[in-house]
């Protein structure tokens, strides 16, 4: 497809002279010429004639000017590029011009070689404009669809607090903040029956699209295979077959999931390669779970999942976490660490589950600073309170 000028002057003889001087370009198709005679009308044959690319444009005209040309042009075609013709030494007018917007100059008499090396930089510079402009479109569009499954993906997991309102047996909260606009960290509780509280903490590997896609699949198979009431291990491990069947190399999502007797506070879990959680007790101390055997899902067809519980007294709070929350950077570096969040914890004895998350996040970026989040930080606090 051939590159449109547009020609405005009010010189007649001009017309000839470029068509002749580039009879060759135009008989390529290489470039098309269209002529006006003032920018009124100049106006008019860039509205109707199509995609025009270069505007070679006099100043001196009747009716409309081509330093009121140029102004109209700047206003409604940003992509367009202009080349004024003055008068040698005509300083003024071409400061004017160039301040309106105009890319370059060229003076009369025209030297036709020179305007064939101007017009040829236009004509780059639009080639320019243009590709970066459609480059700005296209992120325009990634960016409102990373919008659509940031919401999509929030909606995925529950976010309703308090969790059962009409329950006083327990509290829970949770959080999850991704380092992009989309990450591949999750939770998920739900009431097996109505003494049973399932909940579940998990982390995709990397991040972005391909974390959150395989986050909603792991997060629907947990749920999915939880909600039948298995027990911990089972579950973990019918998951993993699932996900080893429709295997994606390199993705795999470790997982914690437990179940809450809200009757005796009993914690039945299994541990699919996550952080082990912390017991906060209501008197201050800080313990570990126990450690259970246990691959991240996804990865190892057949893999075997152990079970183990732990005891949650009255007041105590179970706070699970992903590696984003204890593997925060500072700006020197420095790891938040497993350590520096049982010192954080240790206070909060006797705290409500969300102010535990709200002070233990609080925490962590202060420590972080100003340094840029680099993995997903998700947290869940499950507080016994018969």
């Amino acid at each position: 497809m051939p590159h449109t000028i547009l020609v405005v002057d009010d010189e007649p003889d001009l017309e000839l002279l470029i068509t002749q001087r580039f009879r060759k370009e135009i008989r390529e198709k290489a470039l098309r010429f269209v002529f006006a005679s003032n920018g009124a009308e100049a106006l008019v044959k860039l509205g109707s004639n199509g995609e025009t690319d270069v505007v070679l444009t006099d100043i001196n005209m009747p009716v409309m000017d081509g330093l009121t040309l140029l102004t109209n042009i700047n206003q409604t075609y940003p992509l367009l590029r202009s080349v004024i013709v003055s008068a040698y030494g005509d300083m003024t007018n071409i400061r004017t011009a160039l301040n309106r917007g105009a890319f370059d100059f060229i003076t009369k008499p025209i030297d036709f070689q020179d305007l064939a090396i101007t017009l040829d930089k236009s004509l780059r510079e639009v080639k320019a404009r243009k590709e970066a402009d459609a480059d700005r479109e296209r992120l325009l569009a990634i960016r409102k669809e990373l919008d659509v499954a940031r919401r999509i993906q929030e909606s995925i997991v529950p976010r309703r607090f308090p969790a059962f309102p009409g329950r006083s047996d327990f509290a829970l909260h949770a959080s999850m903040r991704p380092a992009r606009a989309i990450g591949g960290d999750f939770y998920d509780y739900f009431l097996v029956d109505e003494h049973h509280l399932a909940f579940t903490v998990g982390d995709v590997t990397g991040k972005g699209v391909p974390a959150a896609l395989f986050m909603a699949v792991s997060r629907t198979l947990l749920r999915a295979t939880g909600t039948r009431g298995v027990t911990p291990d089972e579950c973990l491990r019918f998951v993993n077959e699932v996900l080893c069947a429709e295997a994606v190399p390199g993705m795999f999502v470790t997982c914690f999931y437990g179940v809450l007797d809200t009757r005796t506070g009993v914690v039945e879990f299994s541990n699919g390669g996550h952080n082990p959680p912390c017991i906060l007790r209501r008197t201050g101390e800080v313990e570990t779970t126990p450690l259970v055997g246990g691959f991240f899902l996804g990865a190892f067809e057949g893999a075997a999942y152990e079970r183990t519980t732990l005891q949650l007294g009255a007041g105590d709070t179970l706070v699970v976490f992903t590696d984003g929350i204890s593997e925060a950077a500072n700006l020197a570096g420095d790891q938040f660490g497993e350590e520096r969040l049982a010192e954080v914890l240790t206070p909060l004895g006797g705290f409500t589950a969300r102010e535990v998350l709200e002070q233990v996040a609080a925490v962590v970026d202060r420590f972080a600073e100003s340094a840029p989040q680099a993995d997903d930080m998700t947290l869940l606090a499950l507080t016994w309170a018969p």
